[in-house]
């Protein structure tokens, strides 16, 4: 177990995107010391041979070792950011070790396993869902504090991209757009209901539908009700309607105003005109992502540690995944 002084040895099973992008926000050089990353990369490994030779040769400082049992036996906490289908046996090892475990979501592709590896976990496990460490929620969390929102009467979330996968992830069009593991409710959409349980309540009363019309291939739309604690809450996610790679709005109403979270990062308040406005330090989520991440790191060295912790509980990841798997399974 590190101590408070020590970097945490932090473990990577899976070098896709999300693995390099916590490779990039442990080792980025041009943070101020201060806000440097608590955790050291101890070792890394994906089970292609190319993507460890791209790891080996963009990142020449991390380990990457023989299999996923170097990476657990040489880490205090290992993050698993595999495709979803493998989530539990990697995580599963892990625990079993001793180690904890910071994990993508979803935890699992079936609910009633992820339902007995969470009732089992504990208090040693955490899912990668960064709206728990985003500066733009907290901007959110103080302007509703503050009485930004009076009463909630409703919440609105949209996401909406041009095609699916997006085009960055082409590389893993193979699972990503699959109904098993892929499709934009689990990928996106899912840190968005994140968000609603986290600042409003747990998630009920469902009612859904989504479309799957290509056979095969994952859905291009969703509508959802349900609510948000007491909040009324409204989805819409459809593929194809706009041009932007990715959009999405997650906005509070209330009887004195409402906020809103933008593109991922930029936190806004409605002005008496009706037009939203950004804070005076929003900014865009290429520069925001980096520094959510690094906070992020913060919350896995704590929960290692033992420590209060603020990252995504795996209890609310599986109760954001039930809803997920409960709006796909309306497909038609």
């Amino acid at each position: 177990m590190p101590t408070p002084s020590a970097p945490l040895a932090l473990g990577v099973i899976g070098a896709g995107i999300m693995g390099e992008r916590m490779l990039n926000a442990v080792l980025a050089q041009d943070v101020p010391s201060h806000e440097a990353a608590p955790v050291r990369i101890a070792a890394l490994w994906d089970p292609s041979p190319a993507a460890r030779a791209r790891i080996a040769a963009s990142f020449p400082a991390v380990p990457v070792v023989a299999d996923a049992d170097a990476v657990v036996a040489a880490s205090d906490c290992v993050y698993v950011a595999s495709p979803p289908a493998s989530h539990l046996g990697y995580a599963r090892a892990a625990l079993a070790a001793g180690r904890s475990v910071f994990c993508e979501k979803p935890l699992a592709v079936d609910l009633a396993e992820a339902r007995d590896f969470v009732a089992g976990a504990g208090s040693r496990g955490a899912v990668n869902f960064p709206f728990a460490s985003s500066l733009g929620v907290a901007a959110l969390s103080q302007w509703i504090a503050e009485g930004a929102v009076g009463t909630p009467r409703r919440l609105t979330i949209e996401v909406a991209f041009a095609r699916w996968p997006r085009g960055w992830q082409a590389d893993a069009a193979g699972w990503l757009d699959g109904r098993r593991e892929g499709g934009f409710t689990r990928e996106v959409a899912s840190h968005f209901l994140f968000l609603s349980r986290r600042l409003l309540g747990p998630l009920h009363d469902l009612t859904a539908q989504a479309g799957f019309p290509e056979s095969g291939r994952s859905e291009r739309s969703v509508d959802a009700t349900f609510r948000a604690g007491e909040v009324p809450v409204q989805l819409r996610g459809r593929v194809g309607e706009t041009a932007l790679d990715d959009h999405n709005t997650w906005t509070l109403e209330g009887e004195a105003g409402a906020v809103r979270l933008r593109d991922w990062a930029i936190a806004e308040r409605r002005q008496p005109d009706g037009s939203f406005a950004p804070a005076p330090d929003a900014m865009p989520n290429e520069r925001a992502r980096p520094i959510a991440l690094r906070r992020q790191l913060d919350g896995v060295a704590r929960m290692t540690r033992g420590e209060p912790h603020h990252l995504a509980t795996l209890a609310e990841a599986l109760e954001v995944q039930e809803i997920v798997e409960a709006i796909l399974a309306q497909g038609r």
